[in-house]
């Protein structure tokens, strides 16, 4: 009669550690499709700004950056960050810094060394 009093306090303690997680497991995946939610809204609204903003772009410089996201993984343009590609993390050469300093500002520019295009802000380091 004790093995079964105890079995059954084991029993029920089991079951309430069960219920337990089917419920912490329940919260989770609310809490994920809640963020799945907020992503795919994300996703969507990111999308329309890039096709707003493609559509301003030349289609010439579309393909190129297009054909440098496909070569390196998914970015075909980086900062240029204090004298460094943000996208290969190389500090450009002396001779590389003077091309883009001497390039027109609506020129593009590509990195030596990874050939992204290289956008040019005030913290260039030019």
């Amino acid at each position: 009669m004790e093995r079964l009093e105890s079995s059954q306090t084991r029993v029920s303690e089991m079951t309430a550690r069960r219920d337990d997680a089917e419920s912490s497991a329940k919260d989770a995946e609310a809490r994920r499709d809640v963020s799945y939610g907020s992503i795919d809204a994300e996703v969507e609204k990111t999308t329309r700004d890039r096709e707003a903003v493609a559509a301003a772009i030349p289609a010439d410089l579309i393909k190129v950056y297009t054909r440098l996201r496909q070569q390196n993984g998914g970015i075909g343009a980086a900062r240029l960050y204090q004298r460094r590609c943000e996208g290969c993390r190389v500090e450009l050469s002396i001779t590389d810094l003077g091309t883009v300093r001497a390039a027109a500002a609506d020129e593009v520019v590509r990195c030596e060394n990874c050939g992204r295009i290289l956008v040019r802000t005030a913290d260039s380091g030019l």
